[in-house]
């Protein structure tokens, strides 16, 4: 599961990303998937590679908001 700030990160980097990959192209074409990935990522709060390493950045003591 993926915290609120974890999200926060992800979508601006993916945001970073994408926007490399938009005004440079070539090689950053690969940083514009990676942006995508980064912000689907975000929007579902679940990251595959969180889940195989059993890690959790989502707050559980947290009162939901």
């Amino acid at each position: 599961m993926i915290g609120f700030w974890d999200a926060v990160i992800r979508v601006i980097i993916g945001a970073i990303f994408i926007w490399l990959g938009i005004e440079k192209g070539g090689v950053f074409e690969i940083a514009k998937i990676m942006g995508i990935v980064l912000i689907l990522t975000a929007v579902f709060s679940f990251c595959p590679l969180y889940k195989l390493a059993g890690i959790s950045t989502k707050c559980e003591d947290c009162e939901p908001a």
